[in-house]
């Protein structure tokens, strides 16, 4: 283990001369604003999960000693080594450190042991914007204006300091106690060639400015197309969040990444009924085909996209001291969620072993299973952790993390529609199949029955199992079953 560890510090040091594509201003030396600390992980009580990804979880974590909550995100270093993901880790880090901005997540310390990194971010208490749509259904066209502004203030700077987010979604835009918009996970992050932030030699994402990062729902066209990143792609993503905020729903959102894809570069929006003219227009012009014409990455920047109608009224110089919309709160439910089926058990941590951390567990966040998008070349790529449930050439029409209820009790379970086809469901934190839905194109052996937006039920001869999304995706895995048996 020792060895494993003084391995990937050496990874992790700054490397003397490296090649330098382009005029990003890189360093041999830097002093961190966020120091590393010789801190353990036993220095922290732990509590809910706030997200899941591939090498990575963030918890809620408080220091014993000082009573401080932070949001640590800690990262599996075996995993980091193994996928190459040394630069990105590097580069998220020396990216939050040098951004100072109230709509930003701020990182504080960052400090590791045997297996794991930890960064200590800052909490954001109010969730995810993600949760506030859920909640809600959606959002009127204040609530929205108030966090589209937010988010375009905190977007102004990102781009100012000359980096494109490339993960800009509702799942990614925190909330803190009072309610103010924060934007997080700089996993995706992309310098451009005079970008203000000073980066490591050895820390940087791709050399290929048109590698395919991003959430699927919200990837721009040219991204799929191989173009290379522009400022542009978050204005899409802004507007595919905008569109979310005000319908409850992405605009491209459909059964299957590869559908949603089709639906981006046909450009097939629908737009509801209630949507106001001037709601439908700025949403229609960050839509645009042609990232140069949405409006903030043109040559007047974010003037035009502030003076957009749908901002009226918007006093952009006190924005963040007005009073935000008023958080819904998360529905007191008479079962268990902290704990019961945990997707992280606090053992698999740092270089606790065997042993229980001190701390508690909680439930997965809803942004588990968002669809993480690594490369075009596999387009129906999701977290590498479920790949071990593959078979060579198979790949995934539809992928959840959904409650199985049953009588007295629910249990969180990863839902795994293939093209074999095939349907599964994971246990998330033993990474074993539970249950295998023996597939029929037969509707009497195999069919699903839709009740909500949110429940479903997969009936087959033997037993009826029933399932609920927080997503609300019951009518996406009934088009996605049926589509499948009616190829």
């Amino acid at each position: 283990m020792l060895a494993m560890e003084k391995d990937f510090d050496a990874k992790l040091r700054i490397q003397g001369n490296s090649s330098n594509g382009g005029n990003v201003q890189r360093s041999k030396s830097f002093a961190f604003r966020a120091p590393q600390e010789n801190f353990s992980i036993q220095d922290f009580e732990l509590g809910k999960i706030y997200g899941v990804g591939s090498y990575s979880k963030v918890v809620r974590a408080k220091k014993k000693d000082t009573g401080i909550v932070y949001a640590l995100k800690i990262m599996d270093k075996k995993f980091i080594t193994k996928e190459n993901k040394t630069a990105y880790v590097k580069l998220e880090r020396i990216v939050l450190d040098q951004l100072d901005h109230p709509g930003i997540v701020r990182l504080f310390f960052t400090f590791q042991d045997t297996f794991s990194l930890y960064m200590a971010l800052e909490s954001c208490e109010g969730g995810e914007l993600f949760d506030q749509i859920t909640r809600k259904g959606r959002l009127s066209e204040d609530e929205a204006r108030f966090y589209a502004a937010e988010v375009i203030d905190a977007l102004e700077y990102i781009h100012g300091m000359g980096l494109i987010h490339r993960d800009i979604k509702p799942e990614n835009l925190l909330l803190t106690v009072d309610g103010h918009i924060k934007i997080a996970d700089f996993g995706s992050v992309k310098p451009m060639q005079d970008s203000q932030i000073t980066v490591l030699p050895n820390a940087s994402s791709d050399d290929k400015a048109c590698t395919f990062v991003g959430t699927a729902a919200y990837v721009p066209p040219e991204v799929l197309n191989s173009s290379p990143a522009t400022f542009g792609n978050d204005l899409w993503a802004l507007g595919c969040t905008l569109y979310q905020m005000l319908s409850g729903t992405s605009p491209f959102k459909d059964a299957s990444e590869w559908l949603i894809f089709q639906r981006i570069i046909a450009r097939d929006i629908r737009f509801p009924d209630y949507f106001s003219q001037e709601a439908r227009d700025l949403i229609d012009r960050l839509l645009d085909l042609d990232p140069s014409r949405r409006p903030g990455a043109g040559p007047v920047g974010y003037a035009t996209l502030k003076k957009h109608p749908f901002f009226k009224g918007v006093d952009w110089t006190i924005m963040r001291e007005q009073s935000p919309p008023k958080l819904a709160l998360e529905a007191q439910s008479s079962e268990s969620d902290d704990g019961h089926d945990s997707s992280w058990n606090p053992s698999h941590i740092g270089d606790c072993g065997a042993r229980q951390c001190e701390g508690n567990t909680g439930a997965t966040s809803s942004s588990e299973a968002s669809g993480h998008i690594t490369r075009l070349a596999s387009i129906d790529s999701f977290d590498s952790k479920w790949q071990q449930f593959l078979e060579p050439g198979e790949s995934v029409i539809m992928i959840s993390m959904v409650k199985k209820m049953q009588k007295l009790t629910s249990k969180k379970v990863q839902l795994i529609l293939t093209n074999k086809p095939k349907l599964i469901y994971v246990d998330p934190s033993k990474l074993v199949v539970k249950g295998n839905i023996i597939w029929s194109d037969n509707p009497s052996d195999l069919n699903i029955q839709v009740s909500s937006s949110s429940n479903f039920k997969i009936c087959t001869p033997k037993k009826v199992l029933s399932f609920e999304d927080a997503k609300q995706r019951a009518w996406q895995w009934k088009k996605a079953i049926e589509g499948l048996q009616n190829r």
